[in-house]
């Protein structure tokens, strides 16, 4: 139940936040979840990684679709992947989910030294 909750409420608030803030916001939203909802470190790490994951993987595919991968395939031309607009869709990803990730860390361990 914990695990739904703190999924989809990192992923619900880290898109809010991307609509009306700079992309940053969802460490924001990752430190507030996971300081809120009461998990270890490591599942909160966890959680926010697998949810921003899954929100920027998704929404770079739907950008990707709708600019017809004219964007993503420059950009792999410049970084060294081989041209593939998937390994870029996935790269973006992956830092979306550290960063979200880090930051569930931190206010998990927060909430920890607070206590």
């Amino acid at each position: 139940m914990k695990f739904f909750l703190a999924f989809s409420l990192t992923a619900a608030l880290a898109y809010i936040g991307g609509l009306y803030l700079p992309w940053w916001s969802i460490a924001i939203a990752a430190c507030i979840v996971a300081f809120v909802i009461n998990q270890s470190p490591a599942k909160s790490f966890i959680i926010a990684f697998m949810s921003l994951f899954a929100l920027w993987a998704v929404l770079a595919f739907i950008i990707d679709q709708h600019n017809e991968s004219i964007l993503s395939q420059k950009i792999a031309q410049v970084i060294p992947l081989g041209g593939s607009t998937t390994l870029i869709i996935l790269v973006t990803a992956m830092v979306g989910g550290l960063v979200a990730g880090f930051a569930a860390l931190t206010g998990s361990l927060l909430r920890k030294m607070l206590k």
